[in-house]
């Protein structure tokens, strides 16, 4: 008989996207039943590379997306610290929504790593060619 083992996860965190143009930010707010109308920019603002968009989906979770804005001249390591950058802003909103004050600084440091690596993958996941 096979052993199963369960999933480790001790804190379910939020719904997390990662998107690199503007359809796929509208695609991933159509499938959080977010309306057209309430979709917004999908980077904040014109000088940012990088945002993140917090909100609900219909059944109260929380949700997530990342967009960001590759330029051609965008060397590898200043994407990965936008990655980070809004990994971070992710774990704060996130300690605030279950109302963690002062989290250990492991608690922080590793929720943040996770939040960052699962961001890269993607990352490497939708640029890689197949």
């Amino acid at each position: 008989m096979k052993v199963e083992w369960v999933d480790r996860a001790l804190i379910v965190g939020p719904y997390i996207a990662l998107v690199l143009n503007e359809k796929q930010f509208h695609k991933a707010m159509n499938h959080c039943q977010i309306k057209t109308s309430k979709h917004g920019d999908w980077i904040k603002t014109p000088h940012s590379d990088a945002t993140v968009h917090f909100l609900e989906n219909p059944k109260g979770e929380q949700c997530c997306i990342v967009a960001l804005r590759v330029k051609k001249k965008t060397d590898p390591t200043s994407i990965v610290g936008l990655l980070v950058h809004e990994s971070v802003h992710i774990w704060q909103q996130f300690k605030r929504r279950i109302g963690e004050h002062e989290p250990s600084d492991e608690f922080e440091a590793y929720s943040i790593q996770t939040i960052s690596q699962r961001l890269i993958e993607s990352y490497s996941e939708l640029t890689v060619k197949k």
